[in-house]
């Protein structure tokens, strides 16, 4: 399971990055970017996303999950070792957009992996567990940028470039990490590969022979061999007909947390040093414990999304998440806090908006049927990062630009909002999803006859 943590790894590297080296990309000859266009790569960035999401989703769905596993992290180590090379903003822009159609691309894939081979009782502490990582990437992009950027250690035009040199030396790396990871027996099902998908569960059987895992009853199910690719038409039906109450909830999810992160993360460092005067070779030190905060939050919080339950616990971080945020938002507007508080502030706040944002991978990736999952996973990434996400970084970089205190102050408000509205959505149509099979969950497309006795 840990090659398939690399993915938020690398995101949250990549995004880290983003914000740590904005003074040095202000301080660039090469490029001298203005608050406004450090925020417009940051668009640019999700504006990849979300486009990779959903193009490398069709593409899982049709080819498979371990395919795409190879093909998204090609083109996100081609991309982010050429954002290292450019010369001038819009080259720099066009691939940091290619960087995040990578991860997008990535995300989809390995979510739909992940639900499909993760035992019923450990699904959701799994899941944020993983999802959490994306927090260790932030802890390494923060202290590779605090070494790098230092003043003299390397030439003004030189740091930020080796900076993102670190995630393509970090994604070879994973290249041969992918190599010992399965196909989900599940695709392989439905696509007339039943010999396949047995020799991998037999496989992981042996591997967890011995080890605490409870029983499950089988979920038995006849699946009709799909003759043609996953379309639209599959996900239309899924979506509108069988599950409009779960479609309205995880867009509601993924677009407050969207937007609640990319404003806040992306524009972390022009805060700190438009407001705190924080020099950009120091930024990487506030971050430590915003990162670490974020990583234990899913890692502690997990198991009550198991044990709980779904909707009480993803209902509680997103509304403490927007109370948190609100009350900091007031200290900052009045001027009450330090470059050491307001990173303790937004440590607090994180350790459950962590949690919240993993949450919402979390039901999009269980909600819906098997044939359209990855498809799904990638529809409201995609959706919810436009909605809540893109506009989010440009629109906080212009407000810092302001210096005015109060208009970020509004900004923060309307993530809190967004926030305490997703919580009470939450408690209106969130499902009891802990503890059953994904086939009991949502069932899939492709079955034909839930008495068969062929078991899956």
């Amino acid at each position: 399971m840990a090659a398939l943590g690399i993915t938020w790894m690398l995101d949250g590297l990549e995004v880290t990055l983003a914000g740590a080296v904005s003074g040095a990309l202000k301080a660039s000859p090469a490029l001298q970017l203005t608050d406004a266009e450090i925020g417009a790569t940051a668009s640019a960035y999700l504006a990849g996303a979300v486009l990779g999401a959903f193009f490398f989703g069709w593409l899982t769905d049709r080819f498979g999950r371990k395919r795409l596993f190879f093909v998204t992290l090609g083109v996100y180590i081609a991309a982010t070792a050429a954002s290292a090379l450019a010369q001038d903003f819009t080259v720099f822009a066009l691939f940091r957009f290619l960087t995040g159609a990578g991860i997008g691309g990535e995300y989809t894939a390995i979510n739909s992996a992940l639900q499909e081979l993760i035992p019923v009782h450990y699904r959701g502490r799994t899941d944020l567990a993983i999802n959490g990582s994306f927090w260790l990437g932030a802890l390494a992009g923060a202290l590779g940028t605090t070494v790098l950027l230092e003043p003299g250690r390397f030439p003004p035009d030189i740091g930020w470039r080796l900076a993102f040199g670190i995630g393509a030396a970090l994604g070879l790396g994973i290249l041969f990490v992918r190599r010992v990871l399965p196909e989900s027996p599940r695709w392989l099902l439905v696509h007339g590969r039943p010999q396949e998908a047995e020799a991998i569960v037999a496989a992981i059987e042996r591997n967890v022979r011995g080890s605490a895992i409870p029983r499950e009853a089988p979920c038995r199910l006849q699946f009709s061999v799909r003759t043609k690719a996953i379309g639209f038409v599959d996900l239309g039906v899924s979506l509108f007909r069988r599950y409009p109450r779960r479609a309205a909830l995880g867009l509601i999810l993924m677009t407050a947390q969207a937007f609640f992160y990319n404003a806040i993360f992306f524009t972390y460092a022009m805060v700190l040093g438009r407001f705190f005067d924080v020099p950009p070779e120091k930024v990487g030190l506030y971050l430590v414990p915003f990162a670490l905060s974020n990583f234990f939050g899913p890692l502690l919080l997990g198991r009550l999304f198991d044990t709980w339950g779904r909707k009480p616990m993803i209902a509680s971080t997103y509304a403490l998440s927007g109370l948190l945020l609100g009350g900091t938002a007031l200290l900052f507007v009045h001027g009450a806090l330090t470059a050491a508080t307001q990173t303790l502030a937004w440590t607090v706040v994180f350790f459950f908006a962590s949690a919240a944002a993993s949450s919402a991978y979390l039901t999009v990736s269980e909600s819906f049927p098997l044939e359209v999952r990855a498809l799904a996973i990638a529809l409201f990434y995609a959706l919810g990062t436009a909605l809540g996400g893109i506009g989010a970084p440009w629109l906080f970089g212009t407000l810092i630009g302001t210096g005015d205190p109060g208009a970020i102050g509004w900004g923060y408000a309307a993530g809190a909002a967004l926030m305490l509205f997703a919580a009470g959505a939450e408690l209106w149509l969130g499902i009891a999803a802990e503890r059953r099979a994904l086939e009991d969950v949502a069932r899939p497309l492709s079955c034909v006859d839930e008495d068969s006795p062929i078991a899956m």
